[in-house]
């Protein structure tokens, strides 16, 4: 068990005066920021006490020097910090001028394990209230105790109580530093308040700490986390020291608030670039579908050598998947093989991902077999492509052992098995688990998982049972649910609802062209023409175009890309006229059996 130096119980005589000689005064000053009226105050404190002789002071010096000392340098735990509380109490150092020293020492050092320690959530109360308590016995706090406090409460989330400590601070007439703004900010963007952002903007002006490039960066990031863009452009442009940090979180404010081309831009003036810098700007490309210039940049960093981390790892291989790359995706994954990277749960399903979207399953269900860290989001990858390739029984199998594991399903695992299930046409099992959803394992239903419920049942024939599971819906229904009703509508030549449904979505999504399309071919096949001539007339009055279709194919590892009836590629007179000779060749197949 970790236990005190003995020094700090019994100290020899001779010792004593060695310790005072030697660094005391040192320690006492260095051990913690403390404003320079405050040290010179203190060894005036302890001069005082040398010259008057007193032995019981100087033992109280020394020994709350190496109490501080020990507390900066050899308390790596929390329960070693409360040692140490516990060892200043007993020998009474809590009583004497240096208790503010002692007791601002155990609160920077346990705000620092915070950052560093995991805690669980249940010891989060227990945590605020142990160094509420501490800061609470400081007489008259300084600028760094009421910092340190802010920073607690901030690295806890509690950004409320931060900001309660700095109007505290304020009325106390206890002036702010460059420290100060950095974490309430930070405190201000956990609370995503703008107006609040601006407010403290204009204080960092007012005290002059605008130049400081910590109160830059933090005000950058509280404008990008709002999605005020401009405003943390306008930071960025007028900070007189900008380092990394600041270029990455104004990329960052960009991507997320989907212009990529500006980030572009910042990212290409970067004067120096670290990983996290290409990593964002790839995760960027790959969540906004510009798979192509992921890869582009994916490349680039190869051949500059520059080191990524997983993350850049997995972004590109969700934009080979999102492509169909599979060659790509292959190159990549003989890299990380050569290169020896460690295949964490996250690159893990990055992999199952990219194989199982582009039909190669087995080879999807092998990584993910031998991969020993498997989480929540890696049994979804793998359920969601077992789903994809009709696998029913197996995505059945795969789920039991997600749930005997102990992994916690939630939305996505359901909506794979209710694909799974509509690809299987397993109705039965499929009410089975959105029954389950809520009443078994406590997973809230959203809209695509009832979508995926109504397109399965309207497949089925099940009309009234779809329209039934709509009506009860506790939300408006949206284009997928409508939609699902629709198709299976037009399956099982239900017209009137094939109405109802096509007005609901027109009524949601008007822009979307295919909906005419298809309320048109429910009135052909039910030989209703007039009502199919004011659909069309409708759809072109409101000038609305059906997206043409597209497909990819890689051959000789070239992606060509087909769009419906075009006329683009280079060898289309080719392609049209075997695709004629098939037509013929299907018409006379047919035709020979009658």
């Amino acid at each position: 068990m970790w236990a005190l130096p003995a020094q700090v119980r019994i100290l020899p005589s001779t010792f004593f005066s060695f310790l005072f000689f030697s660094f005391p005064i040192t320690i006492l000053c260095a051990s913690i920021p403390i404003p320079q009226r405050t040290a010179t105050l203190l060894v005036m404190v302890l001069v005082s006490t040398m010259n008057n002789n007193n032995s019981y002071g100087k033992v109280q010096v020394r020994q709350s020097s190496l109490l501080i000392f020990t507390l900066k340098q050899q308390c790596k735990t929390i329960s070693q910090i409360q040692q140490v509380h516990a060892q200043a109490i007993t020998n009474d150092h809590l009583s004497s001028f240096h208790s503010t020293l002692i007791l601002t020492q155990i609160l920077h050092s346990f705000t620092s394990l915070l950052s560093s320690l995991p805690l669980q959530p249940n010891t989060h109360h227990y945590a605020t209230r142990y160094f509420t308590s501490i800061f609470s016995r400081i007489e008259n706090p300084s600028t760094f105790c009421y910092n340190t406090i802010i920073r607690a409460h901030t690295l806890l989330f509690s950004p409320n109580t931060s900001f309660l400590y700095f109007l505290k601070m304020h009325r106390n007439s206890v002036p702010p530093d460059s420290h100060t703004f950095p974490f309430v900010l930070k405190a201000c963007a956990l609370l995503n308040s703008l107006s609040l952002g601006k407010t403290l903007h204009s204080q960092a002006l007012k005290f002059g700490f605008l130049a400081d490039v910590f109160v830059c960066n933090n005000l950058v990031r509280v404008y990008t986390v709002s999605g005020n863009t401009s405003d943390a452009h306008k930071v960025f442009d007028e900070s007189c020291c900008r380092d990394v940090v600041t270029y990455n979180l104004i990329i960052d404010g960009y991507v997320k608030a989907g212009e990529m081309d500006k980030a572009r831009v910042v990212f290409d003036e970067m004067p120096e670039r670290d990983a996290v810098s290409w990593g964002t700007l790839l995760a960027g490309y790959a969540k906004l579908n510009q798979c192509k210039e992921a890869i582009e940049l994916f490349d680039q960093m190869v051949s500059l050598n520059v080191k990524f981390d997983n993350v850049a790892l997995v972004s590109v291989l969700s934009a080979c998947a999102q492509l169909g790359e599979l060659e790509k995706g292959k190159t990549i994954h003989d890299y990380i093989k050569k290169k020896g990277i460690h295949i964490d749960s996250y690159l893990c399903t990055g992999l199952v991902d990219l194989y199982a979207k582009c039909g190669c399953i087995e080879i999807a269900r092998e990584i993910f077999e031998t991969s020993w860290e498997k989480k929540m989001f890696t049994w979804n990858a793998m359920l969601v492509g077992l789903a994809m390739h009709g696998h029913g029984q197996l995505l059945f199998d795969y789920f039991s052992r997600m749930v005997e594991g102990g992994v916690r399903p939630d939305g996505v695992t359901f909506l794979a098995l209710l694909v799974g299930c509509n690809h299987a046409g397993l109705v039965q099992e499929a009410r089975r688990f959105f029954g389950e959803m809520e009443e078994v394992y406590g997973v809230r239903r959203e809209l695509k998982h009832y979508g995926c419920m109504a397109d399965l049942l309207a497949r089925a024939g099940l009309i009234k049972e779809a329209m039934e599971m709509i009506e009860a819906m506790p939300m408006a229904g949206d284009v997928f649910v409508w939609g699902g009703l629709l198709g299976g509508c037009r399956i099982h030549g239900h017209v009137e609802l094939a109405v109802k449904a096509a007005e609901n979505v027109m009524e949601v999504k008007p822009e979307d062209g295919g909906v005419y399309s298809i309320l048109a071919n429910v009135f052909a096949d039910a030989g209703r023409w007039d009502d199919l001539v004011n659909v069309r007339r409708r759809r072109d009055c409101a000038q609305i175009k059906k997206s043409a279709g597209c497909s990819l194919i890689q051959l000789n590892g070239m992606i060509h890309e087909f769009i419906s009836w075009d006329d683009l590629h280079p060898q289309s007179n080719e392609i049209y006229s075997v695709l004629n000779c098939l037509q013929l060749n299907l018409k006379h197949s047919i035709a020979s059996r009658f």
